[in-house]
């Protein structure tokens, strides 16, 4: 280490401090645009789509987080990131939107449920959805806990399932269509679940 006191010595180091710091900004910028891009990613995504080390990462992602320019869901087993002007609506929808069943079952309510407003029935869905019953079941269960699905009586008294909010939906499948889906989803999820 260098402990030269002259002029031009201090002005090396402060200029290389600099750097650094235009660095690390440079890389909170990039990072928050890719999150903005991919409401919802994981950390892990978050490493492989920028080739950062773990603890890289992890500080500039608390910096992040520190400065509120990003919103952070922690779940057991589970972080996700999300633009701050993020609504907890809009979070728990690109949540469901990231992954493979969840997402098959909204779009088969999106497609299917047209001007008529009639919904689909639970045996309608497992059919679109080509998984099984437990399956198809674990999942509309959690979005209807998460407010993205509405269970209506017809007249038969029999289950019809609904988007509550369609719109929302559409605008965020349009806004974040290419991040959202980037990354193929195994079915290693969905086995793992239904047992």
């Amino acid at each position: 280490m260098n402990d030269c006191l002259c002029l031009n010595c201090k002005k090396d180091a402060n200029s290389s401090s600099d750097s650094v710091k235009i660095r690390a900004k440079n890389r909170r910028a990039e990072l928050t645009e890719l999150i903005e891009k991919n409401p919802g990613i994981q950390f892990r995504d978050l490493m492989r789509l920028t080739n950062l080390k773990n603890g890289v990462l992890s500080h500039h992602l608390r910096r992040l987080e520190k400065t509120e320019s990003i919103k952070v869901q922690r779940l057991p087993r589970q972080t996700r990131f999300y633009p701050r002007d993020f609504s907890d609506e809009e979070s728990m929808v690109a949540k469901a939107l990231r992954r493979k069943t969840p997402r098959d079952i909204i779009y088969t309510l999106m497609l299917n449920e047209g001007d008529s407003k009639k919904g689909l029935d639970f045996n309608q869905i497992v059919s679109d959805v080509s998984k099984s019953p437990s399956t198809v079941s674990l999942y509309l269960s959690q979005l209807i806990k998460d407010n993205i699905v509405t269970i209506t009586l017809d007249f038969g008294r029999k289950r019809k399932y609904h988007l509550s909010n369609k719109q929302l939906v559409d605008r965020l499948i349009e806004d974040h269509k290419s991040g959202m889906f980037e990354k193929p989803v195994s079915g290693f999820e969905d086995m793992i679940n239904s047992l």
